[in-house]
């Protein structure tokens, strides 16, 4: 039978062995500063100058004084005296001054607080070689100590993939990210298996592709547009009783009219004859009168003057004209 037990090194009473109290005092001394090991400090290099019976403490690297030599090990004071104990990989220790759990690993004690290496880790669900940090919870919550935060996501070459994928019923539904390429891309999917490339970036230039297109539902001037757009490529059209308008991004506006019955062209004006003044009410204002023209028959043309919101316009002809024709007029402006 051996002497001692093989974790805690525990002394066996032998065999008629003489004075046990002795060997069973010692197991209960022993047990007593390792069950429920609480350590007061492991950054203290010396001995404390008027320690209490039964503090406990671990030694750092260099120890001092009665702890030289002891470094790494659980000193105990103990009918006052210092006594030793060595730790086995794994144990685990409460330190008081620090507020925080060390455990021993690898011939060294090491707060968990500063640093947990882990393979897996699952908070309230299960972690697995491919998803190795797993959350279950309604929210997750990253915030800064003070300044900035950055949440990173680091591929090994260009052609693999660092993105955030979107999962309804555990099926991909959207991407976004560096996905095959240095290009950041939004892609999206109907079920999960064939994938549609919606906006790709060109990392060079800043340039973004909308490789299906783009559609801009809604007037130019509402929040989806904003600031100085540089080309004529953004088109906003739109019908009313008024007519027919069309909206470029640079600012350009065109109104068209419907065509306005003319009032007879019959009232002398010097060698001419004229219509009554009509008004057309513009689709859309400008910001400005535009310029304006218009058609009718080959024997009578128009004479419009603008505001803002409208045309007035008279026909002319060098002779009176029956009822039956009608107007045609086209406003160009700016609508910004």
């Amino acid at each position: 039978m051996p002497d001692r037990s093989d974790n805690l090194s525990l002394p066996y009473i032998q065999p008629s062995q003489a004075q046990k109290h002795v060997t069973h005092n010692e197991a209960v001394r022993l047990l007593d500063a390792l069950v429920q090991l609480a350590v007061e400090s492991l950054s203290l290099s010396g001995p404390p100058a008027v320690p209490q019976a039964g503090q406990r403490f671990i030694v750092p690297a260099g120890g001092t004084q009665a702890w030289a030599g002891q470094d790494h090990r659980i000193a105990i004071w103990q009918d006052t005296a210092w006594a030793f104990l060595t730790p086995s990989e794994g144990w685990q220790a409460w330190v008081v001054d620090d507020g925080a759990v060390a455990v021993y690993h690898d011939g060294q004690w090491q707060p968990v607080t500063a640093r947990l290496n882990v393979s897996l880790l699952g908070v309230n669900t299960a972690a697995d070689a491919t998803n190795r940090l797993a959350s279950a919870a309604d929210a997750t919550l990253l915030t800064h100590v003070g300044a900035g935060h950055q949440l990173k996501l680091n591929k090994a070459t260009a052609t693999d993939t660092a993105s955030l994928l979107f999962q309804s019923n555990w099926a991909g539904r959207a991407e976004m990210g560096l996905t095959g390429g240095d290009g950041f891309t939004v892609k999206v999917s109907e079920d999960g298996v064939a994938w549609h490339d919606a906006m790709t970036v060109d990392p060079a230039s800043g340039r973004p592709a909308f490789t299906q297109g783009a559609q801009i539902l809604g007037p130019l001037t509402g929040p989806g547009i904003v600031g100085p757009q540089g080309s004529d490529a953004v088109i906003e059209q739109g019908e009313n009783a008024n007519g027919r308008f069309t909206r470029l991004a640079s600012g350009l506006q065109i109104c068209e009219s419907p065509d306005i019955p003319l009032t007879q062209v019959n009232a002398a004006y010097g060698g001419v004859f004229g219509s009554e003044t009509q008004t057309w009410g513009f689709p859309e204002a400008f910001v400005a009168p535009p310029s304006a023209t218009g058609s009718c028959s080959t024997d009578v043309w128009l004479t419009p003057s603008t505001t803002q919101t409208a045309c007035v316009f008279r026909a002319l002809s060098y002779a009176v004209q029956p009822l039956g024709d009608v107007a045609r007029l086209v406003a160009i402006g700016r609508w910004k």
